[in-house]
């Protein structure tokens, strides 16, 4: 049951950030989808490895590979979908705990803070790197 209610919070979320970002009203639905879907993986992996690097970054990959497909079913950016959908992964509570911490000099739990959050990023930045690095290839493959 928490998995449902976090997939349709997290749906809402992305679908807010969709509508913000200026997603054509035929892709909503489907940004959407791939925000929740991704939410709810990152909560079932972390639930079980216990390391939000590592479900961020299989959520991420999650979410770039629906991007994709999505992308090249209605044959829209695939910003379009990837955008919306990391909304919910990005880091912003560390960030935020990371400022609070250099203004209430606790420079250690800044530096936790600080580096757990740009793990985060870069882990969001691998996975999206890969598929896009994965889905050039097969577009380079089938022009040869």
């Amino acid at each position: 049951m928490m998995y449902i209610n976090n997939f349709i919070y997290a749906f809402i979320c992305t679908v807010g950030f969709a509508i913000l970002f200026n997603v054509p009203k035929t892709s909503l639905i489907k940004s959407g989808f791939g925000g929740a879907l991704g939410w709810t993986v990152f909560l079932f992996i972390n639930n079980y490895f216990e390391s939000i690097v590592v479900s961020t970054f299989i959520a991420s990959f999650i979410i770039a590979l629906i991007g994709e497909f999505f992308a090249i079913v209605d044959k829209m950016p695939l910003t379009v979908y990837i955008i919306p959908g990391i909304v919910p992964l990005v880091p912003g509570f560390g960030l935020y705990y990371t400022m609070l911490s250099i203004l209430e000099k606790n420079y250690e739990l800044a530096i936790n803070y600080g580096s757990e959050s740009m793990l985060i990023a870069i882990a969001i930045g691998g996975a999206l790197t890969i598929v896009l690095s994965l889905s050039s290839y097969r577009k380079q493959k089938k022009k040869i």
